[in-house]
């Protein structure tokens, strides 16, 4: 993998990981704010709580990928899947850069939990 491409996506994955890390602060920022006396009012903070905490989640699962990414950049595993320990073609971490398994292991864990969930 060239060392351009390999830093490109290095300085990629940390500014989208602060993006991430900031919204996160906001997000919780929000789910911590006092909720209106009215109760009719109350009911559709919370509701709104609710999807503010589902995306806080899903910004805590992509920083843990990004991190995990990260990681593999450090001890040289980056860039290799983490099921069968071939490489992971350039054009699938260009699209996905804290992807940890090539596209045929993807595919096939996929496949599980489409049957596990069938």
């Amino acid at each position: 993998m060239a060392a351009d491409f390999y830093e490109s996506l290095k300085l990629e994955m940390q500014e989208k990981k602060r993006e991430l890390e900031s919204r996160l602060e906001r997000i919780t920022a929000n789910v911590r704010r006092r909720y209106n006396t009215d109760s009719k009012e109350m009911a559709k903070e919370l509701e709104d709580s609710e999807v503010v905490d589902a995306l806080g989640n899903e910004a805590r699962e992509e920083i843990a990928k990004i991190s995990a990414a990260l990681r593999r950049m450090d001890s040289g595993d980056y860039g290799y899947c983490t099921e069968c320990g071939g490489a992971i073609d350039e054009a699938r971490l260009k699209a996905y850069p804290y992807a940890d398994e090539c596209i045929d292991c993807a595919r096939l864990d996929e496949q599980r939990r489409e049957r596990q969930g069938a």
